[in-house]
């Protein structure tokens, strides 16, 4: 038992990730080699001593353990909402008529850095706050009204992710491969052309539908705060209750197979952002690091790099499930769909290391930007003129702290995807041998991705 708590105090004390990207990296971390070698090694202890040691019984404590907080306040969701609706005008309307300069225009920042970086980071820390902010609610509930229509009802049970998986391939490719995905003009008409393409579909296909199968980051953020510590009660759903972190994952729906494809494609875009700027990738595509030519140079071999990725991610996955299962022999048709949720903490854990240092930067200069978003003097959150404190990610004693900071973050994270593996594969077959043995070869995976994002944190990069 006292191993248990052990475990449950780390957990607890576990810097929680963002599953994110980011423009660019913002400061280059290079690892000490005995950082390098001692996660590893951790990682892998750690990986087999909670595979053989931890109790069933333990894992049931950790799972079940609730605290009541408040009730949600369901009626201010539309307002909420409609506040975002409004943010996004404004910064549309920043990205056609403010600052030209990526770096002082809000729109990038905040789609790039503040959305696509911070949101997940608070899912993920949290809880589900994108409900509160999802720009498409408020609109699609006054039609409604206006209309007369109703919501239709929705099975969760019933969802395919294909469409998310279409929409989102095209929004990595977008990101990580198109020539200037900050030019704010560009930007502006691809995020308001997605947020009318999305509106069309809420209305006719319901808010909830589509929002739940379709919408790409509303699917993708859902999946992330599952492993908040701030969740719905299931008896109670206006109820919120304080959980573990990850808890509430044993008890989620295994995904179809779209679902696995949806979040595994996640997974390799971000990992492949990493991956694209390192040495050995520019060498293996002939263009010399040093001298990097800019994107442009890189749009084929990048695109073949990216969706190879994404299809390779699922196929390795779902082989080394049924790997497992042979080992145990024992089958499950739901196993690919439960057990990929354990490799999210990894992942999680990676990229707040990865992109730490530009949501410290990038954040500052986002709020800057924000106090005057059109670029006329204006000082509405009294930012304008003031300095970025780079100085947080710069000398000594900052690279010191962010070591620890990302080493822990990825040793933490891989600690927490073990553990999720177990109770989900204790849920499948019992609490018997067959649960252990078929976690081999996905452990065998975790550590090598513990490794892979030890190695993309410790490797020059470039571009």
């Amino acid at each position: 038992m006292k191993r248990f708590w052990w475990g449950v105090v780390a957990c607890v004390a576990w810097p929680s990730a963002a599953l994110a990207h980011a423009s660019e990296r913002g400061h280059v971390l290079l690892l000490p080699t005995g950082y390098y070698f001692a996660g590893g090694a951790f990682a892998v202890a750690a990986s087999f001593a909670i595979l053989f040691f931890l109790k069933p019984a333990a894992l049931d404590v950790y799972r079940r353990f609730r605290l009541p907080m408040w009730r949600s306040p369901e009626r201010l969701r539309f307002l909420t909402s409609a506040l975002s609706f409004a943010l996004f005008v404004v910064l549309i309307a920043a990205g056609l008529r403010g600052s030209p300069d990526p770096t002082n225009n809000p729109l990038p920042l905040t789609i790039w850095t503040l959305l696509w970086v911070g949101v997940p980071l608070v899912q993920g820390l949290v809880g589900n706050v994108w409900r509160w902010i999802d720009p498409w609610y408020a609109p699609c509930l006054v039609v409604g009204k206006l209309t007369g229509r109703a919501e239709p009802a929705f099975n969760e049970g019933d969802a395919s992710y294909i469409p998310a998986v279409i929409l989102f391939c095209a929004f990595a490719w977008f990101e990580l491969i198109y020539i200037a995905p900050e030019d704010p003009p560009r930007l502006s008409i691809v995020a308001l052309s997605y947020w009318i393409v999305t509106f069309v579909f809420v209305v006719l296909f319901g808010h909830e539908r589509w929002t739940r199968q379709g919408e790409f980051l509303t699917v993708f953020f859902s999946m992330i705060a599952r492993f908040g510590i701030m969740q719905p009660s299931r008896e109670k759903p206006e109820t919120v209750e304080l959980r573990l972190p990850g808890a509430a994952v044993a008890e989620a729906r295994a995904l179809p197979m779209s679902g696995v494809v949806f979040l595994l494609a996640n997974l390799a875009a971000v990992s492949f952002d990493g991956f694209s700027k390192t040495f050995l990738w520019l060498g293996s595509i002939g263009i010399n690091p040093l001298e990097f030519p800019g994107r442009s140079a890189v749009t084929i071999p990048n695109s073949v790099g990216l969706f190879t990725a994404m299809i390779a991610f699922p196929i390795v996955f779902a082989g080394l499930v049924r790997a497992g299962e042979w080992m145990a022999s024992e089958g499950n048709r739901e196993a690919i769909g439960l057990l990929v949720w354990s490799i999210v903490p990894i992942a999680l854990a990676y990229h707040f290391a990865h992109y730490l240092t530009s949501l410290l930067v990038d954040g500052q200069a986002a709020l800057i930007a924000l106090s005057d978003p059109f670029a006329r003097g204006w000082n509405l959150l009294g930012l304008s003129g003031r300095p970025l404190e780079a100085g947080i990610v710069m000398g000594h004693d900052a690279a010191w702290m962010l070591w620890n900071a990302v080493s822990l973050a990825i040793i933490a994270g891989h600690v927490l995807a073990v553990l999720i593996a177990h109770m989900l594969a204790t849920r499948l077959y019992g609490e018997t041998r067959a649960a252990t043995v078929s976690q081999l070869p996905l452990a065998v995976l975790m550590v090598g991705y513990t490794l892979l994002g030890l190695w993309l944190l410790s490797t020059p990069s470039a571009g």
